[in-house]
């Protein structure tokens, strides 16, 4: 699977992505934070699940209609618990899902929305 890992998700998860046999791009390797739009855009471009804590992808997702490849939102998750609950999401859910979908983690609770809806 392709995934692109916002600076703030962490080099531990993308690195464990790596090690489990995943196409990963990081954007902090693409040089200065170019803004949410621009990293959606990467992602979706590159058919890249992106990966973040921030919760403002969803507003662009959502409300101004911004493509996308699939996103997987992890705020308020600890960086010592990012990496169980990646793996829950990968087992749960095919890939074909979560490359049409918005998936937010709050707490223990994983939330999977196809975005736009059918």
């Amino acid at each position: 699977m392709r995934f692109l890992i916002d600076r703030c998700a962490g080099r531990r998860l993308a690195e464990w992505l790596k090690a489990e046999g995943h196409d990963v791009a990081e954007a902090r390797q693409r040089g200065p934070d170019p803004g949410d739009a621009t990293l959606l855009g990467w992602a979706a471009t590159e058919n890249r699940v992106l990966i973040t804590l921030d919760t403002d992808f969803g507003a662009l997702v959502h409300l101004r209609g911004v493509a996308h490849a699939g996103l997987i939102r992890l705020p308020d998750v600890p960086a010592a618990t990012r990496i169980a609950l990646v793996r829950q999401i990968l087992q749960d859910h095919p890939e074909q899902d979560l490359t049409v979908s918005i998936v937010t983690v709050r707490g223990r609770r994983i939330r999977l929305s196809r975005w736009p809806p059918d």
